[in-house]
């Protein structure tokens, strides 16, 4: 309930916030918004909408395998300061996602999606923010975050919901990591 009053204010209060990005993307890449196919809970699949950071030929990888060249100037200060992942209130408002949760992975991590699934990870609704991205785990290291990930089946409730808002709100984890431009 909390997710769907959550969403729906933030859709309209920040929707002024998303008009003004939507036009600053159109001149920076051409299409301000984009989808990914992501894995939800139960491992269904759905489409994730964020603002898009990188140039349209970046190719669909997770983040921390991604050229950092490919991140405009525009998608550096959205990455930073996290407002890319805004579009994402629709997907909670859906009920695709939640708020809090493990972030939702790409269909082709499969040492991210056994991991999780043998930790029991999948029954939980994917986040837009949560434990791991508080510790600042990235999908580079997927044991580690099935690990933190599964510690919310164990944690989980208002208390755990409301803390994770606040710290992501208050500036705590940097998200996915972008590849070092030495390892190119």
């Amino acid at each position: 309930m909390l997710d769907v009053l959550f969403s729906v204010l933030g859709i309209l209060t920040l929707s002024p916030l998303f008009l003004i990005i939507l036009v600053l993307g159109w001149f920076d890449t051409g299409a301000p918004v984009f989808s990914q196919v992501r894995v939800g809970r139960h491992r269904r699949i759905f489409k994730l909408y964020k603002f898009r950071t990188m140039k349209q030929s970046a190719e669909n990888l997770p983040t921390h395998m991604v050229d950092p060249s490919l991140v405009t100037t525009l998608g550096a200060f959205l990455r930073k300061t996290k407002v890319d992942e805004l579009p994402q209130l629709w997907n909670v408002l859906v009920g695709q996602m939640s708020l809090v949760g493990p972030r939702p992975c790409l269909p082709t991590q499969q040492e991210l999606i056994e991991e999780r699934e043998r930790r029991g990870v999948f029954t939980l609704r994917p986040g837009i923010t949560g434990i791991s991205q508080i510790r600042g785990l990235d999908m580079s290291d997927p044991i580690a975050l099935a690990e933190s990930d599964s510690e919310m089946l164990h944690k989980s409730g208002l208390l755990l919901y409301l803390r994770c808002i606040l710290l992501t709100l208050v500036g705590f984890g940097a998200g996915d990591n972008l590849r070092s431009s030495k390892k190119r």
